[in-house]
């Protein structure tokens, strides 16, 4: 199948293309403002399909947003009727079509267009009337108010909120693309005579504001939101997108002393805390137990004895680990425990607890193995 993609270098074009590209559809035509127009001729007479994704979002003169986002999809269609090729064509629409602006207008004048090619050519078309897309790749001050939102914060800009009770609906470039590869194939989703993208999220503007700081602050909380949330999930995902290259590795505060080091690496709100801990030849740590608080140990490097005791019974329990192994040892509740590095090289061991720890009810009660 050979597809055109237009506005190839658009925010949903780098995306879609990219997709494609992974999923191996190999004869993509990518057509953008800077292509040669003779391209354009070529493309319309071989293409299979076409996604129409060009237009402008925020040009300097407001008549540019017919000149684009209607003349050009005129240009579009007549080529296609000049080589009698009555391929589909999906354009990207907006909810914005619906309203009485210079933008909007011109959407609805270029849906109009594709409807009024369908009816003259027999021609399958698929509008999708899009809301505010996010993703990676969009341009701050541009594509979308996330998109500025994540690149101002991440960057430690200042940002201006009107109306933090303003309700967005969003989509995610992950989900539009799944969409515009489904439709490619067949097997997209309409609502009478639009196309949609069936996964959506609708969320406040100041929630999304206030989860873009709490995950800029979460390198010092060294935290991570909850990813069971799918719109947190992928607002994650997109914030880490706009992070200069410079600010890619953030430092760990290690906890250093004559037996190894200690460094706390993640914490979660409901699934515990991620630890790496380096014991030094011969050195011994632990000799405490839980009353709640329960463990995973996973030796990575080194070698190392987990011993266990109940505290009211003098039988001790050993586990040898070693990092070729890749062995997990789950720490249960109600026994003192220690690990010792019995190697010649540091011992590495990546600690998980299920809590956070918390000074105030530390839940770790010393007593010698």
């Amino acid at each position: 199948m050979k597809i055109l993609v237009t506005g190839s270098k658009g925010f949903i074009g780098k995306n879609l293309i990219a997709e494609l590209k992974n999923r191996e559809y190999t004869d993509v035509f990518e057509y953008d403002k800077d292509s040669e127009s003779v391209l354009l001729d070529k493309y319309c007479k071989e293409a299979d399909f076409v996604f129409h994704l060009a237009g402008v979002n925020r040009p300097k003169d407001q008549t540019e947003f017919m000149k684009s986002n209607f003349g050009f999809t005129s240009t579009l269609l007549d080529t296609l009727k000049k080589y009698h090729n009555a391929c589909p064509v999906m354009i990207s629409s907006s909810i914005q079509a619906e309203l009485d602006n210079p933008y909007g207008e011109s959407k609805k004048a270029g849906e109009s267009l594709l409807f009024d090619y369908s009816k003259e050519t027999g021609a399958k078309v698929l509008v999708y009337r899009f809301p505010n897309v996010f993703g990676k790749w969009s341009r701050p001050n541009y594509n979308s108010a996330v998109a500025t939102f994540c690149y101002n914060i991440a960057n430690d800009l200042p940002i201006h909120v009107n109306d933090p009770n303003v309700m967005m609906n969003l989509v995610y470039i992950d989900d539009v693309v799944k969409e515009l590869i489904n439709a490619l194939e067949g097997k997209g989703n309409k609502e009478k005579e639009f196309c949609v993208v069936p996964v959506f999220h609708t969320v406040k503007l100041g929630e999304i504001v206030d989860l873009l700081y709490s995950f800029r602050e979460s390198r010092n909380e060294r935290s991570i939101p909850n990813m069971s949330d799918r719109f947190t999930k992928k607002l994650y995902s997109t914030y880490l997108s706009y992070l200069s290259e410079d600010q890619f590795s953030y430092d760990l505060k290690m906890n250093i002393d004559q037996r190894g080091s200690f460094t706390e690496f993640i914490r979660t709100p409901d699934r515990g805390q991620v630890s790496v801990n380096i014991s030094k030849p011969g050195i011994t740590k632990g000799n405490h137990w839980h009353h709640t608080k329960n463990e995973k140990f996973l030796v990575v490097s080194g070698n190392g004895v987990i011993r266990f005791r109940k505290p009211d019974e003098n039988k001790i329990v050993e586990y040898f680990v070693d990092g070729n192994e890749m062995k997990v040892v789950d720490i249960p509740v109600g026994y003192t425990h220690n690990i010792e590095n019995i190697g010649d090289t540091d011992m590495v061991t990546i600690m998980w607890v299920n809590e956070p720890f918390d000074p105030e009810n530390p839940d770790t009660h010393y007593l010698e193995v």
